[in-house]
């Protein structure tokens, strides 16, 4: 299960539309360990000059590993933390994400190539077979 919904989250949804903020708390507290390392990516990428920042740290361990692949994976959760953190964001392997300020001049061009077939062979290594 990818995240962990409280009823009256749950009733909220049966019952309609759930507010952008309730889905993201949701996922935060589902998933703590790809919250964090989305939350230090994207306020990386602010912080930058160019509009990008990547983290290129594996996860500690197996379940961290299943986190950000759940929340990268799911349209649903990316796209509301794409919203939450004002972000763009794109993912190679078990745990290279990438932020990209939209605003920011490049950034179309540098979310091309990170999303390139030659960006995803480029970033092969041995270590990374079972990921």
């Amino acid at each position: 299960m990818s995240l962990t919904v409280d009823g009256r989250l749950l009733e909220q949804a049966q019952r309609g539309e759930v507010d952008d903020a309730a889905f993201v708390a949701c996922v935060r507290d589902s998933l703590p360990y790809a919250w964090q390392v989305i939350g230090e990516v994207a306020a990386r990428t602010r912080a930058s000059g160019d509009g990008f920042a990547d983290n290129r740290t594996p996860p500690p361990d197996e379940r961290s590993r299943g986190e950000l692949l759940r929340a990268l994976a799911s349209d649903a959760m990316r796209g509301a933390l794409e919203r939450h953190f004002g972000v763009r964001l794109a993912f190679q392997n078990c745990h290279r994400v990438a932020a990209f300020a939209p605003d920011a001049p490049g950034t179309a061009e540098r979310y091309a190539e990170f999303v390139s077939p030659r960006a995803q062979l480029l970033n092969q290594s041995p270590e990374l077979v079972d990921c």
